[in-house]
């Protein structure tokens, strides 16, 4: 082959080679950036909506205060709080999917896929009946009318809320405990009427669902005392067969004095049904979004309640399969143990990356082995042309062609090491290649030793 198309195709290798390195770069750039955003939308923080209501409640402080401390301790779940209502907007608005998160009661009407997250507090039904005020000079305390639920047929209610949910709930007590629940009537006041509800001749007994160190309860218990004497605390005692034949309520019991000490109320403990109050989120949320919200959450509470001391009451929800309102797979792979480490749930996507970088490795090494091409049998070609040129030296009769082939040779020899320092050629060709340089050298010195023992008056020629 003619030096000059050799030279022609090693020029055309490379440019084609100079293409595909760009290619091999740009892809390289380009999956390099892709793995950077991928990691950079793993590791930024996560901001999470919660609906919570209404205005100036508990509950709306509880969440302001866990946004701050998320925030301040920048952890990588944050919040932001959706003001609402009540419970049944942040509901709708969880259901509409225009929140992540929300503050709710459990026996609400839910989305058919919403999980518990975590339960803030447990709410209790307190149920009383006052025992009216004893006529003057009397030292003898009035019976009450209403000691039982039983009693409360053809009675009026007075339920503190206006939620629909508070009413569900007493229809439930009423009918368990063998009263027809159309047989009791029912009124609804705020929590800012409980002087009205109070002073209303119409109300027989009274109703409250809260904590049981609720200000709301204790105020509404010592306005009717005031006005209708002394309460007489009405014990649901089917409060386990309520919580056996609906699962969204438990039975709990109201230790004795837990509204007031002087006088005690209640004197002794009493039975009754609670409804867990809790962050409920659908289940299409991320469980790594889920899992390290509730892992700050209960990093955070005791820490928390020093500021807002409901946050003492915060609990784990259950992880059971048949719980009634199912704890979301984020909250449950995190109380379980079994929440998975960054590691663990991205090692696929670690593993692609390492395949592809080898590949690329691969490929670089092709690319290299491509460029080198010409090189190498442009080596080879030296090689060949050196050996026949040890030939041609042992037969010439001229010092001048001697000379010629000398000065080719050393373009040869710069060209094949300027191929070994780029990588072209292995160690164990240059050998080769030296092996008959050897070869040549002593063809050289010996023809020229011959030519001048024929002619020796001829100008000698420099040793190789």
């Amino acid at each position: 082959m003619a030096t000059s198309d050799l030279n022609s195709r090693i020029a055309r290798r490379r440019r084609k080679g100079r293409i595909f390195a760009l290619l091999v770069l740009a892809t390289g750039l380009l999956l390099f950036g892709a793995a950077a955003g991928g990691l950079y939308l793993a590791l930024r923080p996560v901001t999470l909506r919660i609906a919570v209501g209404p205005p100036g409640s508990d509950d709306q402080k509880l969440i302001q205060a866990l946004a701050q401390t998320f925030g301040r301790d920048k952890s990588p779940v944050r919040l932001a709080a959706v003001g609402t209502e009540g419970a049944a907007e942040s509901i709708a608005l969880l259901g509409a999917g225009k929140t992540d998160l929300a503050v709710a009661r459990g026996d609400l009407e839910m989305p058919a896929d919403a999980q518990s997250v975590a339960i803030l507090r447990k709410n209790v039904v307190v149920l009383w009946a006052p025992s009216g005020l004893a006529a003057k000079g009397s030292k003898k305390p009035p019976a009450p009318k209403i000691k039982a639920i039983d009693d409360l047929a053809g009675r009026r209610v007075g339920v503190i809320g206006r939620t629909q949910a508070n009413v569900t709930l007493l229809q439930v007590i009423l009918k368990e405990s063998g009263v027809e629940p159309d047989k009791v009537a029912v009124t609804q006041f705020g929590t800012s009427q409980l002087a009205d509800m109070a002073r209303d001749p119409a109300i027989d007994a009274f109703m409250a669902v809260g904590p049981l160190d609720s200000k709301i309860t204790a105020e509404a218990i010592a306005a009717t005392a005031r006005v209708k004497g002394e309460p007489k605390f009405l014990p649901i005692d089917v409060s386990e067969a309520i919580a056996q034949k609906h699962p969204l309520y438990e039975a709990e019991e109201i230790p004795g004095s837990t509204f007031s000490s002087s006088p005690a109320r209640p004197d002794d403990k009493i039975d009754t049904v609670s409804v867990n109050h809790l962050i409920v989120a659908r289940k299409a949320l991320a469980d790594t979004s889920v899992g390290g919200f509730v892992r700050q959450l209960f990093s955070v509470r005791q820490q928390l309640a020093k500021e807002v001391p409901g946050a003492a009451k915060i609990e784990k929800p259950d992880t059971d399969k048949d719980a009634a309102l199912p704890a979301h797979p984020g909250a449950a792979a995190y109380i379980d143990g079994t929440e998975r480490t960054f590691l663990e749930r991205y090692s696929d996507y670690f593993w692609f990356a390492i395949l592809l970088l080898s590949g690329l490795g691969s490929a670089g090494a092709w690319l290299r082995h491509y460029l080198k091409g010409g090189e190498r049998e442009q080596s080879t070609h030296h090689r060949e042309r050196l050996l026949r040129m040890v030939s041609r030296a042992r037969e010439t009769d001229s010092l001048d062609e001697l000379a010629a082939m000398q000065q080719e040779v050393d373009g040869i020899l710069r060209e094949t090491l300027d191929s070994y320092d780029d990588g072209a050629i292995e160690e164990g060709d240059l050998s080769a290649f030296g092996l008959v340089m050897e070869q040549f050298h002593h063809a050289v010195v010996d023809r020229r030793a011959a030519i001048a023992t024929a002619a020796p008056d001829l100008p000698r020629v420099r040793a190789l």
